[in-house]
């Protein structure tokens, strides 16, 4: 399997995949992928404002596939170094028990781009409420990719996601639950109580002990 890429372009023999993409200011406004030959705007906002021919993006993957035939038959063919990811995942905004939130996994480092992401709810996986971006270049020459997944935090569900990729010896489970604060120890609040308690009685004896003392007549 060989891969060959020119700036945020890339094509790939293996499963013939490839990737055109368009970026402005180091951020992915689109992308046109080999397999689906559709525009995927990274925002839905960004197609109401320009265009973007279809056919552009497919004949420049096309010339890097013709490229990269003729550099695997003048190279070696030795092959590159698959890269381990590195995966982060964490919620979209914070957290409260039974609203609404969003989970994203993040995947950086990735070569070749070929991996598999997978979420799991509880040790099962998760096929609804799923969304996953394109591959996002990264300036040294590696890749990035983001995963969505729409839940309502639980306290009795815990999530992973699962990364599969040739740099890992095996799937890697990154994982995430709420972090539900603990009850109040019962000892602590009983004895916090019973001080309390105490000192309210004190402090009560003492004013009447004033009071007493205070108002009692005075001895010739």
């Amino acid at each position: 399997d060989h891969m060959g890429s020119y700036g945020p372009a890339f094509y790939q023999s293996y499963d013939a995949s490839g990737q055109f993409t368009h970026e402005f200011d180091g951020e992915q406004m689109f992308s046109v992928e080999l397999k689906t030959r559709e525009v995927v705007w990274r925002l839905p906002e960004f197609g109401d404002l320009t265009h973007f021919d279809l056919q552009g993006g497919l004949a420049s993957i096309a010339s890097i596939r013709a490229h990269l035939e003729v550099l695997v038959e003048r190279s070696n063919r030795t092959r590159a170094t698959s890269v381990p990811p590195r995966v982060t995942v964490l919620p979209k905004s914070h957290v409260e028990l039974g609203k609404p939130n969003t989970l994203i996994c993040i995947v950086e480092n990735i070569f070749p781009p070929v991996i598999t992401i997978t979420w799991l709810r509880n040790g099962q996986t998760v096929s609804e409420g799923v969304a996953q971006t394109s591959f996002y270049s990264q300036p040294d020459h590696l890749f990035r990719k983001f995963h969505y997944l729409t839940f309502v935090p639980s306290a009795e569900d815990v999530y992973d996601c699962q990364v599969e990729h040739w740099g890992l010896d095996g799937p890697l489970l990154r994982h995430w639950e709420p972090q539900v604060p603990a009850p109040p120890d019962t000892t602590e609040t009983l004895v916090w109580a019973l001080g309390l308690a105490i000192g309210l009685v004190s402090f009560l004896l003492g004013t009447l002990l004033i009071i007493t003392g205070t108002c009692r007549p005075s001895v010739p």
